[in-house]
């Protein structure tokens, strides 16, 4: 699902408009701001004819308008169109917010009034909220989670006929995280640069275009660590020392945490050298990862593991400040890697 929505999902609105489905009211709001956007200028670019904007669609911004001013526009009848547009840009800045409420309880039909509320979300407990429910839309865009991020990616170019290895899809990852709109701008540059004949995004591709290299990166880590290669870990360290953007703790810690989590929970399995069984267990919905905590179990013991999860914890407090404030935090990253590997 591309945003948890209060009321409806994206997929639900976005469909509901392309069938030409218009609510009087709509508030847009969350951390995630991609899916705002989207249906945004969704509303903005089809809810009237080119010709019809200039007299019936007003966007504003929240910290250069009064409630007052969004009002009287969304209460203006349209002219020679069948309704108005009337869209609130940054409306977390907008004052005086309870003014609404009237207006909410019964707004008017041939208008779209749009609110657009950027970094956080309106409070739950106004009555707005409750009343733009009953009466128009509410979505909630949230963050996408680390685990969303590589189905997103495949999803999105699928629909555009281009394939991604899952080497390419982690490096991805890894290197952009969860802003969505830098994750999109960076594929679509890396769809333009495909020959005709060859819609398949490779490591080399995403190294060349995005610079991320495809031997020393967070994903090639974490498998040195899996198969406790003591020797290509050092390398990796080392290059990131030299390439600290490369190389952030900040973007290295969850994805080795998540690893040994995950490996913890592998030990309680029934049957964990059954690689569908364990598959089921873990919630992966593919053997390519699963093999890694088979290979995780051979490697480490569940009290090994357990004292890394720890150490990784530790090592996160220590990087954040706590009981290290001089130490680099290179080197606090490479006592832990020592510690995993030996």
């Amino acid at each position: 699902m591309a945003g948890k929505a209060v009321g409806q999902s994206y997929e639900m609105i976005m469909r509901d408009l392309r069938a030409g489905k218009f609510s009087p009211l709509y508030i847009l709001m969350g951390d995630e701001s991609y899916y705002i956007d989207k249906i945004c200028d969704y509303i903005a670019g089809n809810a009237l004819q080119p010709e019809e904007r200039d007299f019936n669609q007003d966007i504003v911004f929240g910290n250069d308008v009064t409630v007052n001013k969004v009002l009287d526009l969304a209460k203006g009848f349209p002219m020679m169109a069948a309704r108005r547009v009337v869209i609130v840009k940054e409306s977390q800045d907008l004052s005086h917010t309870e003014l609404l409420e009237k207006y909410f309880e019964k707004p008017v039909k041939s208008t779209v009034l749009v609110f657009c509320h950027k970094n956080g979300s309106v409070d739950k407990r106004k009555k707005i909220l409750s009343l733009a429910m009953a009466n128009g839309v509410v979505f909630e865009s949230n963050k996408k989670k680390d685990y969303e991020l590589s189905p997103f990616i495949e999803n999105y170019l699928k629909e555009r006929g281009v394939a991604i290895e899952k080497k390419a899809t982690m490096m991805m990852v890894e290197n952009i995280g969860s802003d969505l709109h830098r994750l999109i701008s960076e594929l679509d540059k890396l769809q333009i640069t495909l020959p005709a004949n060859d819609k398949r995004i490779t490591p080399d591709i995403v190294e060349k275009q995005i610079g991320v290299s495809k031997d020393f990166n967070g994903f090639e880590l974490r498998n040195a660590i899996i198969s406790k290669d003591v020797y290509k870990a050092n390398e990796i360290m080392k290059y990131f020392d030299s390439n600290p953007k490369a190389g952030s703790p900040y973007m290295l810690l969850p994805l080795i945490f998540n690893f040994f989590e995950n490996l913890m929970l592998a030990y309680y399995c029934p049957n964990p050298r059954n690689e569908r069984e364990l598959a089921a267990f873990l919630g992966l919905k593919s053997l390519w990862g699963v093999r890694d905590y088979i290979t995780g179990m051979r490697n480490f013991t569940g009290r090994k593991t357990m004292q890394i999860i720890d150490k990784i914890r530790e090592t996160d407090a220590k990087i954040k400040g706590l009981d290290s404030k001089n130490t680099p935090s290179g080197d606090i990253m490479k006592e832990l890697i020592f510690f995993i590997l030996h």
